[in-house]
């Protein structure tokens, strides 16, 4: 069995946005209250983090809350999808792992989101090593073959987000795709056949890098998945529980902290 918790679902501002009005960012309801999009994967044993954003440290002592002990939450990897801020903002607060289980921690990454990683923690790769950093374990992946993460065999599957290229990962039957605009044929075989996808979902009208929520139905309908849970969300959406009644019954809003077992 494969436990998966929504850490965040949403995009680049989160939900609500600073200083807007609109219904979703007003709503009172915490299914529309959104943290950059993350989720934490935990199977055989291991538990898994596909993108530390900004949020990472408050969505983690979240995640907490839910264990018998805070001594029960692990953490043996970290993947990331691409280097946008939103994704890899909160690499710093991998340290308390570093700290409780005296190991570095393993990160798997293409060379173009270590080479910003570099760039955006200079402090945590380049000597001399401030005392307290984090402690990084840099592991090469590309989406042309599958790699093992804590003993987990991972199949990268590569979106373009405009033109960047972004990885999006299968385990087993489960499939996490987020900044998603297009994909080509070769890319999207490597998820036929999953039962459970997350795909970013962002708003229903158009915009150049990632897919609106009739993209996004468009997938699933090609794909067929069992379940689809949509993420990545922006308030130009709408408030969650309205958006909800007009999907597919397979096909569900994830929100914030959402645990789902596949």
């Amino acid at each position: 069995m494969m436990t998966i918790t929504f850490l965040g679902t949403g995009t680049s501002q989160g939900v609500p946005v600073i200083g807007c009005e609109c219904a979703a960012c007003q709503s009172k309801g915490l299914k529309d209250k959104r943290l950059r999009a993350s989720v934490m994967i935990e199977t055989q044993g291991k538990t898994l983090v596909i993108d530390t954003g900004p949020d990472f440290r408050q969505q983690m002592l979240r995640a907490q809350t839910h264990k018998n002990t805070p001594a029960d939450l692990c953490l043996d990897a970290v993947l990331f999808t691409h280097e946008h801020k939103d994704h890899i903002a909160g690499l710093d607060d991998v340290r308390p792992f570093n700290f409780r289980f005296d190991k570095d921690m393993p990160v798997y990454a293409t060379e173009r989101v270590q080479t910003a990683l570099r760039r955006e923690y200079q402090y945590i790769f380049t000597p001399p090593f401030y005392p307290g950093a984090p402690k990084i374990e840099l592991h090469t992946i590309s989406k042309d073959q599958k790699f093992v993460a804590a003993g987990i065999e991972v199949q990268p599957i590569e979106v373009m987000h405009y033109e960047l290229p972004v990885l999006g990962f299968r385990i087993d039957d489960f499939t996490y795709i987020t900044d998603a605009k297009t994909i080509t044929a070769t890319e999207k075989a490597k998820i036929r056949g999953t039962k459970t996808l997350i795909l970013n979902a962002l708003r229903k009208g158009e915009h150049r890098s990632h897919l609106t929520l009739e993209e996004a139905l468009a997938w699933v309908e090609e794909l067929q998945p069992e379940q689809a849970y949509f993420t990545h969300i922006s308030h130009k959406l709408g408030r969650h529980e309205v958006i909800e009644k007009e999907l597919p019954a397979n096909v569900w809003l994830a929100y914030d902290g959402l645990v789902i077992d596949v």
